[in-house]
This record gives C-alpha cells, structure tokens and sequence, in this order.
C-alpha cells in the first residue's frame, strides 16, 4: 500500500489507489447515516483531503467520533473520485490510527480567522495554519527556484561567512559577535576593549552581504552567486527593515550593467512565473483573502518588458509630474519609496529598471560614467513594492579607485 501526501492523494490519477495518508484533523462531521466526514491535512497543499469513514470501522464509536481539530492520525483506505464541490477525489477509509489527540478545550486553533498578533502567542502551532503553510510552500518553491535558475545560467553556488570581520562597505548597523562575559568584558591598560582575548582576536560581527567574498570567487570562477542570511542592526520598526533577512548576491566578471539589468529581469521572471504555476492554489489564497492585486502584481511582472530608465529621466518625470510626495524631488538626491511606486504604479504601470545614478549616493566601486557625475548603476524597481534588486557594473580601473 502506497503512502501518499495530500497533494498527491487529491490528485486525479490516485482515483483507485489503496493507500494510506498521515495528517491532521481540520475538521469532522458526523451524518446521521452512520458515517463521518473528516478533512485532513498534511501541510503538503493548502487544500484538504476528505475522509469517509464508515460506522463499521472498529474503532469509530471510541475514536473517530471523538476526533476533534489537530488531532494527528494515519489513515488506511481507497481514493475514489468524489462529487464534492471543489475536490476531484476522497478517500474511503478502511482504517484509522489515532497517533495524538488535541484537546478542544484547550487546542488554539479552532475553525475560525485569528489574526497574526494573535498567533503569535501560538508560535508552534502556527505553521499548522493556512497563511503560513502558505507562506512556507511559497519559500520553499522560489528558494528551489533561485537555485534553478542561476544553476541554469552557468552560476557556482558559494558559501560566504555568516561571522565577519569585514564591514562590507558600511552596508548597514552591524550585529557584534563576541564570547566575553559583559559583566566583566576585558579591557587594556589604555581602558579600550581588549579583543585580543577574545574568540576572534579582533571585532567580529554577523554578516551584511557576502558580496566582498563573491567578488573574489568571481575573478576565478567567473560567475557565482550567494545565497544565505544576513543580518542588520538597524533599530528601524518597519516593513522595509528586518534584522534578518535572506539575500541573493551574483557576482559576473566581465558583465557590464546591460548584462546585469537583463539578468535581473531573467531571473525575476523567473521567480513569479514559477510561484504563479507551481504554487497556484496558495498564490490564489492570498489574492483572496490578503491582498487581491498580488496575482496582476505577478503576472505584470512575467509578462512586461521592463522599461530602463535612467535616474535623471526619473527625476524629470517627477518633477513634471504635478504631484505633491511627502519627500521632495531633486537631482542628486535618493529616490524614496512613493517616488518608486509612482513610476511604476501610475506612470509606466510596469516594471521599471532605473540606471546611471549620481556618484555621490552610491559606493566607491560602482564604475564611473564618462561625466564623471554617475555611475553604472541600477535598481529595478516593480509595482506595489519598489526597489526589489539593486546592482552596478564595477570600476575595474585601478587610478580610479586609488
């Protein structure tokens, strides 16, 4: 007998299948004509299974009727096609073994909404419901297909530290690692922290980026990319700044920055098409019930060529534009986030991938432009979210640098 997950078991070709599936009880309802319907979930698709379970089962006046939600059980029967709304098939089931019971005087996670906040007290069981199974297929699916899709671009997989010595060019408030006992942190006779006798013999702190390493594995292996945590210290309270974070950082010798902007573009089309096909049914649950753009907002992004812009057409946009942001409009100045959404929500209505920016507010090893004012660089930027990749071609001349 074949042991299926629920994705599997819902699927047309399992009609006619003995098998066995393992999950837990969402819900049961029992009929008057000796029967119950239960609905089980395994985690491995939004969507439940249903369960017929007979009265002739042996176990179904002292177990089955007593299942109550979160209940964990495996269960022994045929897939049939099923007349239900909105499911192809169902399981009869032949038997069921209750592995753990969940008290539903005491068991959270009833059949009704409960707000983020709210599951945040029930942080070990909140993965059990739908948003944040959702959430974590949909992880799982674009991480699967990062991986995918620089591995079928020529790309090396790096490892770069997560405890660092370098500072990465100042790219953000970094978190210290350090095994001294605070209470009584050793010091030199000048009174300064003596990290000599420390773990490391030096400051060392959790990663910004891998970038510093990438490029080095770059000029050997010539195009690598970095995938893992990094982590800021910016004590900002807002939807745009997490502690911690995961980042993906190629590195491409001999790349110049049109080479980066259509990889970019490759690769984000990439990640929606395959969150839009092989997450279908969790995309269409948060177009329901979280944000109903998120499927347009998807779909725009595989579908639109992405308009390259450079920042001083942006700026002069904007300026002509005629509206009041919060953030004045100058050249020379940092676009904030309502200056991003505004070109691509209202005046492109489409991705948008802004280059040569200002030298003066980008790092030193962006490659100068011939004006000696901008540098090549570019963001790309999508509707509802703004800046979503940021990169440059780098200044590969030395008296430049020095």
């Amino acid at each position: 007998m074949e042991k299926l997950t629920i994705a599997a078991a819902r699927q047309e070709s399992a009609i006619g299948q003995q098998a066995s599936i393992d999950g837990w009880i969402r819900t049961r309802r029992d009929s008057k004509g000796g029967f119950s319907f239960l609905e089980v979930n395994d985690g491995s698709c939004l969507a439940n299974l249903q369960v017929i379970v007979d009265a002739n089962i042996e176990n179904y006046e002292s177990e089955v009727k007593q299942l109550t939600a979160g209940c964990s059980v495996s269960i022994r029967g045929e897939i049939k096609p099923s007349g239900g709304k909105g499911q192809t098939t169902e399981m009869h089931a032949a038997s069921l073994t209750v592995h753990g019971w969940a008290d539903p005087a005491t068991y959270p996670l009833q059949k009704k909404r409960h707000s983020f906040e709210k599951l945040r007290e029930w942080a070990h069981l909140r993965p059990r419901t739908n948003s944040f199974g959702a959430v974590a297929r949909v992880r799982n699916c674009i991480c699967r297909s990062i991986h995918g899709f620089f591995q079928d671009e020529g790309f090396l997989y790096v490892h770069t530290p997560v405890i660092t010595a370098s500072d990465c060019e100042g790219a953000g408030e970094m978190f210290k690692v350090t095994t001294f006992d605070l209470k009584n942190v050793a010091r030199t006779d000048a009174g300064e922290v003596d990290f000599s006798q420390d773990f490391f013999d030096r400051p060392s702190y959790l990663t910004v980026s891998g970038q510093l390493e990438a490029e080095i594995y770059a000029t050997a292996l010539g195009k690598v990319y970095t995938f893992g945590p990094t982590f800021r210290a910016e004590n900002s309270n807002t939807s745009r700044h997490l502690a911690e974070f995961w980042m993906i950082e190629p590195e491409m010798a001999f790349y110049d920055l049109n080479d980066n902007m259509d990889l970019a573009e490759s690769f984000l089309k990439r990640l929606c098409g395959d969150a839009l096909s092989q997450c279908s049914e969790d995309m269409q649950f948060f177009n329901d019930r979280v944000d109903d753009t998120v499927l347009t907002t998807l779909q725009g992004v595989v579908d639109s060529q992405f308009q390259r812009v450079t920042y001083t057409e942006a700026v002069d946009i904007l300026e002509k534009s005629g509206v009041t942001f919060d953030f004045s409009v100058s050249w020379g100045a940092d676009l904030q986030s309502e200056h991003e959404r505004f070109l691509t929500e209202q005046h492109f209505k489409g991705p948008v991938i802004l280059y040569d920016y200002p030298r003066t507010i980008k790092p030193f090893y962006m490659r100068v432009n011939d004006d000696e004012k901008t540098v090549r660089a570019m963001d790309v930027l999508v509707p509802r979210v703004g800046e979503i990749v940021g990169g440059s071609q780098r200044e590969e001349r030395l008296d430049i640098l020095e």
